[in-house]
């Protein structure tokens, strides 16, 4: 028997006192730390117009991170397929591909990223692209394949790499698309908990073994803040609180230490909104962040857990992945 696989998820943010390049900086040294802790994967999302993100030349700096590090899985989470053209995806992960076989993932989301204005600006079709997402996963899937499964346009040099392929979703309808292609699937509960079992449900249900997988194969994305104690994990969260509330209030402010954030004053529906928000999320000391997530896997048929783990200070963000990585071993599938 082996133990829970975990993953991470970075959107790669700015910390108050950091500019971009720092940003970056901290998102290598998080991989390199993830990769010694026995991490399975590292994905980076892909956001747009946001000065607090870092994340939107998504395949630039997944190269990067490739670059320095050695064996654990980086990839997209993800490349949202409306703004970019199925053809040149597939060439830039089939060149990382070539570059670090066996480690590049491509997880694929139908939503922009990023506010109507900015998708307008990155592709004008937006709406049409939008419609098209089955049609372009299966073009990838093409562009992947082997030669012979290919058509007059190739993506070279793409051809025979076979990069797997992950569908992306925070609702029902990107969970029945993975089941029908027969893909593994990701699901964003960091941001959409209320949907997670259904999408699960669905998900298993219909799936339909296929050349890329013979069984379904569920990734939960959570918001996890593990520390010593479960009130040291408590005052962490705020760094979390904060970041969640710039999008209710419409703010644009880099990551805060707990410190400051937890002055914050707020409303009955700010207070609503975060625990909405939050309410699959792991907080805790070890034994408390193990039992939640033995709960979470009795309730939902989780294959992998990727963990986003938004914490101020980077010690004790590694720090929590090292704890999140000790209750997974606990666990046995």
């Amino acid at each position: 028997m082996a133990s829970l696989p975990v993953s991470a998820l970075n959107l790669v943010p700015i910390r108050e006192g950091q500019g971009p390049r720092e940003a970056i900086r901290s998102a290598v040294e998080l991989a390199q730390a993830l990769e010694k802790l026995g991490y399975v994967r590292y994905w980076i999302a892909e956001h747009h117009n946001m000065p607090t993100l870092v994340s939107t030349a998504t395949v630039v700096l997944i190269q990067h991170v490739l670059e320095r590090t050695s064996t654990i899985r980086v990839g997209s989470g993800g490349v949202m397929l409306p703004n970019h053209s199925p053809l040149i995806v597939a060439e830039q992960f089939g060149t990382l591909a070539v570059l670090y076989p066996g480690r590049v993932d491509l997880g694929l989301g139908r939503a922009p990223g990023t506010d109507m204005k900015t998708a307008a600006a990155i592709r004008r079709n937006r709406h049409e692209a939008m419609y098209m997402f089955p049609d372009e996963v299966r073009d990838l899937l093409r562009y992947f394949g082997p030669p012979e499964a290919q058509s007059d346009v190739r993506a070279y040099p793409a051809v025979g790499t076979g990069v797997p392929l992950y569908i992306l979703g925070s609702t029902t309808d990107s969970a029945e698309l993975a089941a029908y292609l027969g893909l593994p699937y990701a699901f964003a509960s960091h941001f959409a908990p209320e949907q997670t079992e259904e999408a699960i449900r669905l998900y298993r249900s219909r799936f339909r073994p296929s050349r890329y997988l013979d069984k379904p194969y569920m990734i939960v994305c959570l918001n996890v803040v593990a520390a010593e104690t479960d009130e040291e994990a408590r005052h962490e969260l705020w760094t979390s609180i904060r970041y969640f509330l710039n999008i209710v209030r419409g703010e644009r402010l880099p990551l805060q230490p707990p410190d400051k954030a937890e002055a914050l004053v707020l409303t009955p529906y700010e207070r609503a909104h975060l625990e909405a928000r939050m309410s699959l999320s792991i907080v805790g000391g070890r034994e408390t962040v193990k039992k939640r997530l033995a709960e979470f896997l009795e309730r939902h048929e989780a294959d992998e857990i990727m963990a986003v783990t938004y914490i101020f200070d980077q010690a004790k963000q590694i720090r929590s992945y090292e704890l999140l990585k000790e209750a997974a071993e606990s666990i046995r599938r």
